[in-house]
Parts: structure tokens; sequence; C-alpha cells
């Protein structure tokens, strides 16, 4: 009996192809491709990458995690991590983007066994009253029977932050009620959002000249104000300068540091930039733009940690207390420390001004990337429906986020913020990372992988990619995996400062990891299952083989190799596509 396949269209757009870019908003005239549309320019893509790319971690992350393991010496694990695995993988993910021109869910056709669906002073009577020790000592007095107890201080900055901003309970299982003001600033992000994102590319591509840049002149405004303050060197000294120590090297916990920060900084895995170099043209030199965007990235990191130790510094030397009693991690470094610092310089609601405001243009770069890679994976999945109705699309995907947040801006928001950062943003993304270079590099065929870059960017001899192939090949896979079985080994259960997590929120979090990454295997199984075959190892070998239309995009790009399969614009206004077999 014979097979015949049977595509039944519900919309079909090829009917009426020059209708396509009026239906499309976001596509213009001179686009390459005129279904998905393509950045304005190349300083569009760029400034939105580096945007995406340079965060929250280059600021907040970064200094801190110098000045733990060694000072200076930390630069020279976090460059070799950013040229053993940061540089390999960005590469690959972009390269691997703008060949297919597709999405982070689509663009897997390549091995569709991988394919993922969508889917934080007691006394003898028995009374007590606590005295601090100034008191004791104004009145020379002393605690009897030995019982003086620690009492944590909290400064005016973090007790602002606790009691004001956060209103924050005293533990996870007191969510308590949603704090409205918080409420209302993350509906403002959200609408900001989905404003700019409203013709795709188009006008994002735009809205980053502003929230790209403007992070790098406040960092700029903070290093010069910061070196003109007393005891800046102190600050910048103990950065880079005493504080470097040669024997940190031999820590595998400095390396996994560099390692994991690699991920924050770079923002390989998550799915943005796939996304925002699908809509490169065919042609564009990849290559280029990850030698740019990536020295562009780790410069940031190191600069915003001069900015920030300057200033420092100079608390530091206000206070008279050692660097280390000053220099928190994260939301503490962000919201308390370097707050509290900026609030005693003279024309202090400026400079506290500009640093929040430049904090919120980190935080949108980063956001449109995300929010775009979910918007651009519905679109590819099911490109007829949803395209004429983007923008509804849009409303309904950040209302939903908006919703999802909710929880987030509760009382006990901070706590579920550590909890999913914890456990969602790092073996997850470790995990997701190991699957797509080995993906790629062994199963698609690295060989096989390096043709399709030379078909956009021009051949190159053996000598230009006998490291990227090493790379991808073997170095970037084991490193990751050494870093993902290493954290697995050394993990500690979340805490929020003092405060413990309880023991369902350590599983509820396990959980949501797994949640998160299950999917793979399932899928894969799923796959497997419905591959043509006899015996597994057939069945398998069908599974792991690209899709008959896997290939750049557009029928005038596919070349000598893929010239005989199905042109993917085509092929995508399909709604359904049913193998019957002939009776």
């Amino acid at each position: 009996m014979g097979r015949r396949e049977c595509v039944l269209s519900v919309f079909s757009q090829n009917d009426h192809p020059e209708d396509t870019s009026v239906k499309n908003g976001h596509v213009v005239e001179g686009d390459e491709n005129v279904e998905r549309g393509n950045w304005s320019s190349k300083t569009d893509y760029l400034l939105s990458v580096v945007g995406c790319a340079v965060g929250l971690g280059n600021v907040w992350r970064f200094p801190y995690l110098a000045y733990k393991n060694g000072g200076g010496v930390f630069l020279i694990p976090y460059t070799l991590m950013l040229a053993l695995v940061g540089i390999p993988m960005f590469f690959l993910e972009s390269s691997f983007g703008q060949f297919a021109s597709l999405g982070p869910i689509a663009v897997w056709k390549a091995v569709p066994m991988l394919q993922d669906p969508l889917c934080n002073l007691t006394l003898d009577d028995g009374c007590f009253e606590i005295v601090n020790t100034t008191w004791l000592h104004v009145n020379n007095e002393t605690c009897p029977n030995g019982s003086e107890i620690y009492v944590p201080h909290q400064g005016p900055s973090e007790q602002y932050w606790d009691k004001v901003a956060l209103n924050r309970s005293h533990s996870v299982d007191e969510t308590g009620e949603v704090v409205w003001y918080l409420a209302l600033c993350l509906l403002l992000t959200w609408l900001i959002i989905g404003a700019a994102l409203s013709k795709g590319i188009k006008s994002s591509g735009k809205v980053v000249y502003f929230t790209a840049t403007f992070p790098y002149v406040v960092l700029t405004i903070l290093l010069i104000k910061g070196l003109t303050l007393e005891g800046a060197y102190k600050g910048i000294d103990f950065y880079i300068g005493s504080q470097s120590d040669l024997s940190k090297l031999a820590d595998a916990e400095v390396w996994k540091d560099a390692a994991i920060q690699i991920f924050y900084s770079t923002s390989i895995s998550w799915g943005g930039l796939l996304t925002l170099s699908s809509y490169n043209k065919f042609h564009n030199n990849c290559y280029t733009d990850t030698i740019v965007v990536c020295v562009v990235n780790c410069a940031t990191s190191v600069f915003s940690g001069f900015a920030i130790f300057s200033v420092l510094g100079h608390m530091a030397h206000v206070q008279d207390k050692p660097i280390s009693e000053v220099v928190q991690s994260g939301f503490g470094l962000a919201f308390i420390a370097y707050p509290e610092t900026l609030a005693q310089l003279p024309w202090a609601p400026l400079w506290s001004a500009l640093f929040f405001f430049m904090l919120v243009t980190l935080g949108l770069s980063t956001l449109f990337a995300g929010f775009e890679a979910i918007i651009t994976t519905l679109l590819d999945q099911f490109p007829t429906f949803l395209r004429p109705k983007r923008l509804y699309l849009i409303m309904g995907v950040w209302f939903s986020l908006y919703i999802l947040g909710l929880e987030c801006v509760t009382q006990a928001g901070i706590y579920w913020i550590k909890l999913i950062d914890h456990f969602c943003a790092g073996w997850g993304i470790l995990i997701a990372a190991l699957l797509e270079v080995t993906g790629l590099s062994w199963i698609y065929g690295v060989n096989r992988f390096i043709k399709d870059i030379e078909m956009m960017i021009g051949e190159r001899n053996w000598l230009f990619w006998l490291w990227w192939r090493a790379c991808w090949v073997f170095i970037s896979p084991c490193l990751l995996a050494v870093i993902l079985f290493s954290s697995l080994a050394t993990f500690t259960p979340p805490t929020y400062g003092s405060v413990e997590y309880p023991i369902w929120s350590t599983a509820l979090g396990w959980c949501m990891m797994i949640f998160c990454i299950m999917w793979i295997p399932i899928v894969a199984i799923v796959k497997v299952i419905q591959a043509e075959g006899s015996t597994l190892c057939q069945k398998i070998s069908a599974a792991c083989t690209s899709a008959p239309d896997w290939g750049p995009y557009l029928k005038e790009h596919r070349g000598e190799r893929y010239r005989n399969k199905p042109d993917a614009a085509e092929d995508s206004n399909c709604m359904q596509r049913l193998t019957m077999s002939e009776m």
C-alpha cells in the first residue's frame, strides 16, 4: 500500500502573498523576510542584544563575586570561562537562530527529539530587659551572669527596604496581602514592555537606543563622582588591588562562580538570544556580532565594579569600617548598601534617582528579549492564526504574566523571588545549555552545523574552525557538565538573610525546576514512539533526523544543500499536517 500526505490548511496566506506585509504591521518594505520581518538596522540588533546580555547581574552580582573570590584574580577564571563557554555558546545560539529564522521552539526542527513544547538581658527574677552596649559603657555597668545577647542591627536603608518598600513578612509561610504600590509598579512595567513591543522588533529596536545606552551614561557619571570622593582608593584597591589572592585559583568554588556568572551576564540558553538573532538578515556576520557583544559585556562587568567600589570605598572611609563590612551581594548591594552610600553625598536625590532609573532600564532591556521570545515562539507555532492578531497576543501574554507575578508582590514576594532564582535560574539553564550544545554538536553534527554557518558568513579555513569545533564538541559540554554536577553536589537550601526556608518550600523549588526541564525528555520519548522504524535504534535515529522542511527560512537562501526541501515559509502557513495510509 502506498502513502500520501494530506495537508489541511485552514488559512492560507500563499493565496495572497502580496497582502502579507500589509497584515503584519511589524514588516516594512525592504525587509528580506516578508513574513517575520527583519531588524531595521544592524545597530538595532546589536543594542538589543547588548541590552539583553548586559543586565542587573553585571551591576549587583559581578562586583561582589570579584571581592569574594580573590579580587582582580577573579578576572582570570571569569575571562577563561567567557572564552571557553560564554563566547562559543553565544556564537552557537546566534548563528543557529539566524540560520533558520525561527524562535526557540520551532528552530529545533533541526533535532526534533529536543523540540521542547511551550509551556526567592534575662534577669534573676525571670523578667528581661534589653539594653545596648553603649548604655552599659556610659553608665559603667556590665551584663549580669554573662547574659549578653546579639540583636541584629538594621540601618535606615535596610529598615526602609524591609518595612516600607517590601512590607516584608517574617517568612514565606506568611503570604500576607498584595502590596498595592508594588502591584502598580509591576503593572506599569508590563505596560511599558507591551507598548515597546507592540510592533515587534521595529518598535523595541528603537526603545533600546535609550534603555541599552543609558546605564553606561549613569555608570560613567557615578564612576567620575566616586573617584573624586575621599577614600575611593580603598574601594578600588579592595576590588582589584591588595585583595587579589592567587591562591583562590585553586578553589573549585571560584571557577564555578565564574562559570555561573557567565550565564547571568551573557543571557545564553534563556531563549532571548535565539529570538533576537532569528530576525537578522541571512547573510549577517553573526561571528563579528558575537565578539563585539561578548567583549562589551565583559568590559561592562569590570567597569561597573569600579563604579560600585569607588563609592563603597568612600562609605567605608566615612564609617571607619573595613570594606568587607560594607559590601553585600544581590538585593543587598543594589537596594541597601549602595543607596545608603549615595544618600550621604551632596545632591543625594539626583544620584539616587539616576542609579535606580539605571536599574529600571537594565531590567527592561533584558525583559524585552524574554517577552519577545515568548511572542516569537507562539507566532512560529501558529503563524497563520496569530500573526494578524499580534497586538491581541501581546495583550494576552503580558496580562497573564502580570497575574502570575502578583505572588511576587505580596508581603512574602521577596521570598518567592529568591526561591525561583535559587532553583530555576541556575540548574535549569545549565541543563538547557548542555542539551543545546550536545544536540547540535553530537546529534545534528558539528561539521554540518559549520557548513550551515558558512552559508551565512562565507567559507573559512580549517584553522578558523579548529577552536570552535573543539569548544562545541568537547570543552564547553565538559565544563557545563562539571559545573552542573558540582553545583548539585554542593547544594545548600535557600535562605533570605537570616531567614531559613521551610522544607515544603525547598521541595516546591525542586518541583519547579523539574517542571521546567521535564518536558524535554517527555517530548523526546513521544518523538521516538511516533517515529518510523521497526527497532528502537531505528526509531531513535528517525527522531534525531531533521524535519523535512528544516533549513533556511527563505527559498533563495537554501542553496544546493537544501534546495530540494520544502520552503519553510510555505510550510509554516499550514495549520495541520496529517499523514494517512492509503487503503
